[in-house]
């Protein structure tokens, strides 16, 4: 097997933990203890995230969207593929090195997207931007844990609570959409959801973009 060269170490603001970005061949992987994140030979239910955001939100006028954890850009470079010119895209990223890696090691996986005029960038944390929010976005999409828990760090744990929920509630505008990512189903979450006064559906994904691997879940609520 070819050895994993590391490119990088990042610690998580607000804790301890440390990511580290991996590359093996021409693959990239960022790990948090022994969990692998994220990589790119699985990009096909972060993609998902933002292409059945876009079908749900149609065809409506110069939509907002907050993405909520750059990653490897997967969701980002598939949401700008899915929208028009008059769209905006603000991409909530809140450790520094993951967008020095987008634009370092990873770079020519990154593309340009986050040059792209319709991109604004925010280093911080994505639970406080929705929380200062109002009416203000047509979709947020969350990507930040493995799930609906702290598994980053524990303070993201109010994304996924009753609060966290009815804070994004009052972000997004009128039928906006909630998308949640999560590796595996957790069905309180979902009645947690429908209790905020959500309309949720629950959608599984394949991992991969050729439609194979681990299924994966999006939740996407919709606000009535």
């Amino acid at each position: 097997m070819t050895p994993r060269d590391l490119l990088g170490t990042a610690l998580i603001p607000g804790g301890d933990k440390e990511l580290r970005l991996f590359r093996r061949g021409a693959d990239h992987m960022i790990v948090l203890d022994r969990n692998e994140l994220m990589s790119s030979r699985m990009s096909g239910s972060e993609e998902a995230l933002a292409v059945l955001t876009c079908e749900r939100l149609g065809k409506r006028p110069a939509p907002h969207l907050l993405i909520g954890g750059y990653g490897m850009g997967f969701t980002l470079r598939a949401a700008l593929a899915a929208l028009d010119g008059s769209a905006r895209v603000t991409v909530a990223e809140l450790v520094p090195e993951i967008i020095e890696w987008a634009r370092g090691p990873m770079a020519e996986m990154t593309a340009g997207c986050l040059d792209d005029p319709r991109v604004g960038l925010v280093i911080g944390d994505v639970a406080a931007l929705i929380s200062r929010s109002r009416a203000a976005y047509d979709a947020i999409l969350l990507d930040v844990d493995n799930g609906p828990d702290g598994l980053t760090r524990a303070a993201n744990n109010r994304l996924y609570s009753a609060s966290g929920l009815a804070a994004a509630t009052v972000a997004l505008k009128p039928g906006g959409v909630l998308a949640i990512w999560s590796a595996a189903p957790d069905r309180a979450f979902t009645c947690l959801i429908r209790e905020t006064g959500f309309e949720v559906e629950e959608t599984s994904v394949r991992a991969r973009s050729n439609g194979k691997g681990a299924r994966h879940i999006i939740w996407f609520a919709t606000k009535r």
